[in-house]
């Protein structure tokens, strides 16, 4: 990878994982629906006018259904899950969870679909679930479970679960839409179904500043321009090496919270994000760090 796809790699960790201390931020003073559907309509305003050409007005009409689905799977859904979380848990737990959806990805091909899996990744799904666990376990204190936390935790997941269906629709049905039309569109999709949730759970109180600026970052940054960012080192260095962002999430998501919320990072969050780590490594077959391009590419 050139120095500049490295630097935009770790730019768009940083900002995938600064999500989850967003959300954490904001969740309290706007409460889950209407931030989950801030974010959606602030990450729209921003595709609005990127969306407005000929190409993907045409491209919206003739693929309006899946995209709709890919919205409601990919965004709304997801971002309502999350901002439940983020009421209940730390900023870097959330984003650990974040790291297993390529672990639900490969496991929900081989239940439905039939993909095949062959021992590495068999071992990889094994790794990964025993993470999870293990992540669980950890900040339960493997004994009584608070409530608002097992929600919570089982909200991650479902979160997960709904990227991991999303990935596999999008693969059928939108494999011939421009990643700008999927991308832009999807966030539309999203702000318009949670438009009226967003104003029914409207917090009587206004938020304060400091939960709008989390929030707006949450919507401009987090969202629009990652995506943005996304389909771009995917464009200049591949699909395989950008996924490798997976890595930095939870590492950024629990810098993050250390740094400004002044969260604890336990032992067990840091074994159960290497265990999983090591799962989605083994699971997709990726390194956990962006390596060289070999010479004869760089000809």
């Amino acid at each position: 990878m050139k120095p500049r796809d490295i630097a935009s790699l770790i730019l768009l960790g940083a900002l995938w994982g600064g999500s989850f201390l967003f959300m954490r931020m904001a969740a309290d003073p706007f409460g889950v629906m209407a931030l989950a559907g801030m974010r959606a309509i602030v990450a729209a305003l921003c595709f609005v006018p990127l969306m407005a050409s000929r190409s993907h007005l045409a491209e919206w009409r003739a693929h309006w259904r899946p995209i709709v689905i890919a919205g409601i799977t990919n965004s709304a859904l997801p971002f309502v899950l999350f901002a439940l979380a983020a009421r209940h848990l730390p900023a870097g737990l959330s984003s650990i969870f974040d790291a297993i959806t390529p672990l639900l990805v490969a496991a929900s091909g081989w239940l439905w679909l039939g993909e095949r899996l062959d021992a590495m990744r068999t071992l990889g799904l094994i790794v990964g679930l025993a993470g999870v666990l293990w992540l669980i376990g950890g900040n339960t204190g493997g004994a009584t479970l608070d409530h608002g936390s097992l929600w919570a935790m089982a909200a991650c997941v479902g979160a997960t679960v709904c990227y991991a269906f999303s990935v596999h629709y999008s693969r059928r049905r939108l494999r011939d839409v421009s990643p700008m039309t999927s991308a832009g569109g999807s966030q539309i999709v999203a702000a318009i179904v949670l438009a009226p949730t967003t104003i029914w759970a409207w917090p009587a109180q206004n938020p304060s500043m400091p939960a709008w600026l989390a929030t707006v970052a949450l919507g401009v940054a987090c969202t629009a321009f990652a995506m943005l960012l996304f389909f771009r080192l995917i464009a200049h260095a591949g699909t395989a090496r950008t996924m490798t962002v997976l890595y930095l999430i939870p590492v950024f998501g629990v810098l993050w919270g250390w740094l400004f919320l002044k969260e604890t990072i336990t032992a067990s969050m840091v074994i159960a994000c290497v265990v999983i780590l090591l799962g989605v490594a083994l699971t997709t077959g990726r390194s956990p760090v962006p390596l060289p391009e070999p010479i004869a590419d760089e000809a």
